[in-house]
């Protein structure tokens, strides 16, 4: 998400450093810039008109005309000005001074309700909560099946009560009172409610949101965007809030190509805060909306903290500690150790995802156009190559001779050159953290960095 958006933006402040000096006339043509990229990404007009008109009155202050480098300062305030427009602060979940929290899920049919119902479960339950999931759609019977399989998969309870006869509201309104009852007798202290969606927003829809509004009285209205459809994403979402007073915002889809502009506009149309946003297929890629985060995403700063958070949620602490003492010491580590790093690596990710979490800008420069040749299959063939070896053979790669290098090949489905070669990187790699480890090499070389 946001990389054409970036990559314009990017060029227009190299641009203006080439100038040397910001002037009224260079300003002007920056802005022209700015909001054609900003267009060309979907952001709303509006939006658009009014984070611009902010960014003129504040770059052609007499602040900023006095400052040495006038175009850092630039990039400050369109900074600032992301920031504003995407929500200053980190949007909370409001949970009932007396359980169970109820989220009501709202969202036109196919924008991705039933799987971020799910998701929420999830993200829930890392928070140390109970959720539970129910879904009204009594229209149609794959909606209630469809959540039931993605509840087994997360382990979160579910209540799926009896639908008979013809579907009507009044069944609606019946499974909303008893999935409440049952969450309160079985201890769930989350109730999160998966409603019908409809093709299009109409009279009906919003009668039964209302009604499950009145009767349930949710801490949270989150609406479920499909950010692939841009603006028909934000006007969905204000017609829903007129309606129902939202709270919040789900951005599905944020991993795709979408271009960005519904999470640049949404809030400021609807005056509700984006939540979080979906970033995958697997049940645990659900990220709490950052807004400084994004708009350093956006200018090309990366992610860092969130890249950081990720780590630590998803290593094994412990094991990289050890695999660290191995590798300076003087045996070096092992095959063995290598691969368990692999295995270590691929839980943060793709390794595409990870290179766009990183800046763009400064000693990091182009290091965004690295993101789509990263083959993460690679991973999986050298995985598979020292899977292939014998448990002496990890321990041993001394040992890998010409024969054992064409079985280890066969049983990878790779080519002995293959096999050569990662041997090689191999014995490289341990020879350079040999190397930091002798004679204080490794502060030397910290001690000897210059950053900029």
């Amino acid at each position: 998400m946001f990389e054409n958006l970036s990559e314009k933006l990017q060029r227009t402040f190299k641009n203006l450093r080439g100038q040397g000096k910001l002037t009224e006339e260079n300003m002007q043509e920056a802005l022209r810039e700015i909001r054609l990229a900003l267009l060309e990404a979907d952001v709303n007009f509006k939006v658009v008109k009014e984070l611009i008109d902010h960014i003129r009155d504040k770059a052609l202050g007499a602040e900023v005309m006095l400052q040495i480098s006038p175009t850092e300062q630039v990039v400050k305030i369109v900074h600032d000005e992301l920031i504003s427009i995407l929500g200053k602060d980190t949007a909370r979940i409001k949970f009932a001074s007396q359980p169970p929290t109820v989220v009501l899920m709202a969202g036109l049919q196919g924008s991705g309700k039933t799987t971020s119902s799910g998701k929420l479960a999830q993200w829930f339950k890392k928070g140390g909560h109970r959720p539970m999931l129910v879904s009204v759609d009594v229209y149609r019977p794959a909606a209630r099946e469809q959540l039931k399989v993605v509840a087994n998969a997360i382990g979160a309870s579910i209540y799926q009560g009896k639908v008979d006869g013809e579907a009507s509201t009044a069944v609606v309104e019946r499974l909303a009172k008893e999935a409440r009852r049952e969450a309160l007798n079985s201890g769930c202290d989350v109730l999160i409610v998966d409603t019908a969606g409809r093709l299009h927003i109409d009279d009906e829809l919003m009668d039964e949101m209302q009604l499950l509004k009145k009767l349930l009285n949710p801490q949270e209205i989150l609406f479920v965007a499909d950010a692939m459809t841009g603006q028909d994403a934000v006007n969905s979402a204000n017609e829903f809030h007129k309606k129902l007073n939202l709270t919040g915002v789900i951005l599905t889809k944020m991993d795709g190509d979408a271009r960005g502009g519904a999470a640049l506009s949404i809030r400021n149309v609807t005056g509700q805060p984006i939540k979080f946003l979906g970033v995958g297929e697997k049940y645990d890629a659900l990220e709490p909306f950052h807004p400084d985060r994004i708009a350093g995403r956006i200018l090309g700063m990366g992610d860092i903290l969130s890249l950081v958070e990720k780590a630590q949620e998803k290593l094994d602490a412990k094991k990289s500690e050890e695999f660290a003492k191995k590798a300076l010491s003087g045996d070096g580590f092992s095959l063995e150790d290598f691969r368990e790093q692999l295995r270590q690596i691929k839980k943060l990710g793709s390794l595409q995802s990870i290179v766009k979490m990183l800046p763009s800008i400064g000693p990091f420069a182009g290091i965004q156009n690295m993101a789509d040749k990263v083959d993460d299959k690679e991973l999986s063939r050298v995985e598979a190559i020292i899977n292939s070896m014998t448990a002496y053979e990890r321990d041993h790669h001394e040992a890998i001779n010409g024969s054992r290098r064409k079985r280890i090949a066969r049983g990878s489905g790779t080519s002995v050159q293959e096999v050569n070669q990662l041997l090689k990187q191999y014995a490289m790699m341990r020879k350079q953290f040999k190397s930091l480890s002798k004679g204080g090499g490794l502060s030397r070389r910290l001690a000897g960095m210059r950053f900029r």
